[in-house]
This record gives structure tokens, C-alpha cells and sequence, in this order.
């Protein structure tokens, strides 16, 4: 089964459960971020991609940069271990791990969410890939994908017990748009995915095909 369809047979299994004034927020909302364009300004093919800092969840500190010196970066930008969806594509990386690695490249997610929060969703799914912690969003918006929850939206989230202060580190209605980047070693996206729709997610093979391309 593709991530496509693991993904659709969830929402198709899950949403209706959702009580239907929060399911009419969360419709507005995406269809507001959609409307907004916000996608078009993450960094497409043939663009640079911002280098950054970032620590990863045992505290260790990963820079772009010094990884990109080492082969081409898979980097994927998730919205947190609340988020059943990206839960479900960060397991599907982690089953295509060793196809990236193989083909000579370093997996990398970030997430608005705190080093403590990133090494339990690692260690809960059994991660082999760097899991860093980009408190405020700050690379994100760098990356053109950062965008802020409408404060009913943000309403609904915490009635849903996410936690989002304490996870987030005090920035609870800052998020990514779901995003994955495939870049070369000399810095440049090779590959671009970034949807505003949080049920949509870049597929493994996709990843696959775009990193066969590199010289």
C-alpha cells in the first residue's frame, strides 16, 4: 500500500468521528491555507536551501550544512508526534531508511516541538534518523512553510488534548506546512514537496526516484 492510500484509509476511518463544530473549523482553516498560497513559497528545484542548526533529540547539535558535506539531505518538515499523519509518514521513512541511506543520503525531520518530545516519538517508532527540534518555527519560516493556526483552530487543537504550549515550547500556534526537500551536496533542492492540506505527505518512491536523479 502506498503512504497515499495509508493515509486517505485513515482519515476516511477517522474523521467522521470528530464532532462536526470542530470538523467545520478545521475545513475552514485548510481551505483559508490553501487559499493563501502559502506552499508556493517553500524552495523549489534549482533553488538553495537555507542551512541551519538545529539539535536533535539527544541534545547533539546537526547543521545542514555539515551533513550536505557528506552526501545529499532528505529533509522532512512534520507538524508533531500528536499528528497521527505524520506519525504514519515518518514510520514510512523509516521503512524506506535504508533505500535512502543506500543511496548515499542522510535523512533528516524537524518539528516545531521540543528535544524531550522528539526523542520519545524517535524512540516510540524506532527512528534510525535524526530527529531535530525547531522551537518557533524559526528554519521553517526560513523554508517559506511556516504558518500560524487561526486561534479557533488553535481552540480545537487543545480541546483535543495536544498540548501544544508545553510541546512546542511556548510557540503553540506556529506549525510547518507538511514539506519534504531532496538536496544535493552542493546545497541546491533537487526535489520539492509542500502541500497545505496535512493529510497529503511526499511518498517514499517519489524520494526514491528524485534522489536516482543526482549525479
Amino acid at each position: 500500500m502506498s503512504l497515499d492510500a495509508e493515509l486517505h484509509a485513515f482519515f476516511t476511518s477517522r474523521y467522521p468521528d470528530i464532532p462536526a463544530p470542530a470538523r467545520a473549523v478545521m475545513e475552514r482553516a485548510g481551505r483559508e491555507l490553501a487559499e493563501s498560497g502559502q506552499a508556493d513559497a517553500a524552495p523549489g528545484p534549482g533553488t538553495r536551501a537555507p542551512d541551519f542548526t538545529l539539535p536533535a533529540a539527544d541534545g547533539q547539535k546537526v547543521t545542514l550544512s555539515a551533513l550536505l558535506a557528506e552526501g545529499p539531505v532528505v529533509l522532512t518538515f512534520y507538524r508533531g508526534a500528536w499528528c497521527p499523519y505524520c506519525n504514519l509518514a515518518l514510520r514510512a521513512l523509516q521503512e524506506h531508511h535504508a533505500a535512502i541511506t543506500g543511496r548515499g543520503a542522510r535523512l533528516v525531520a524537524v518539528s516545531p516541538q521540543v528535544p524531550d518530545e522528539s526523542l520519545t516519538l524517535a524512540e516510540k517508532h524506532g527512528l534510525a534518523f535524526d530527529v531535530l527540534s525547531d522551537v518557533g518555527s524559526t528554519v521553517a519560516e526560513r523554508y517559506g512553510i511556516a504558518f500560524d493556526l487561526p486561534a479557533d483552530l488553535a481552540a480545537v487543537y487543545d480541546s483535543f488534548g495536544f498540548e501544544m504550549q508545553r510541546v512546542n515550547g511556548g510557540h503553540p500556534r506556529t506549525l510547518p506546512l507538511p514539506a519534504t526537500f531532496v538536496i544535493d551536496r552542493a546545497g541546491t533542492v533537487r526535489w520539492a514537496f509542500a502541500d497545505p492540506d496535512y493529510v497529503k505527505r511526499a511518498e517514499p518512491a517519489a524520494i526514491l526516484a528524485a534522489l536516482d536523479t543526482l549525479p
